[in-house]
């Protein structure tokens, strides 16, 4: 999703614009993700996000984070607002094995 969202409307308070947008962004995660996933190791979908006034000076977020950026933008007078939400797969990363203390193997023994 590339949009440019407008921050203000005449006929509606910007606290109620910028929960219509967030909303819009939820229900976008939320149908990308029961999308199914492509065979291989992927695990789970993924968001690269990028937020701005205009797409040169957009700066990546994380998903998580853009809720806050949104609210950001309110403090900082923008009128519009660039945001770019692409899914990809991902993998979990894998975590190394604790190795076994010798202590441990000995006690067992």
């Amino acid at each position: 999703m590339k949009k440019i969202f407008k921050l203000q409307d005449e006929k509606k308070h910007a606290d109620r614009v910028l929960e219509a947008i967030k909303h819009e962004i939820r229900k976008y995660a939320k149908r990308e993700s029961k999308k199914k996933l492509p065979e291989g190791t992927s695990m789970y979908w993924d968001f690269d996000c990028r937020i701005g006034q205009d797409f040169p000076s957009s700066q990546v977020v994380k998903f998580e984070e853009l809720a806050k950026a949104l609210d950001n933008t309110k403090e900082s007078g923008w009128t519009e607002c660039y945001i770019e939400i692409l899914a990809r797969a991902a993998n979990k990363p894998f975590k190394t094995p604790k190795p076994v203390s010798e202590e441990l193997e000995s006690k067992e023994s």
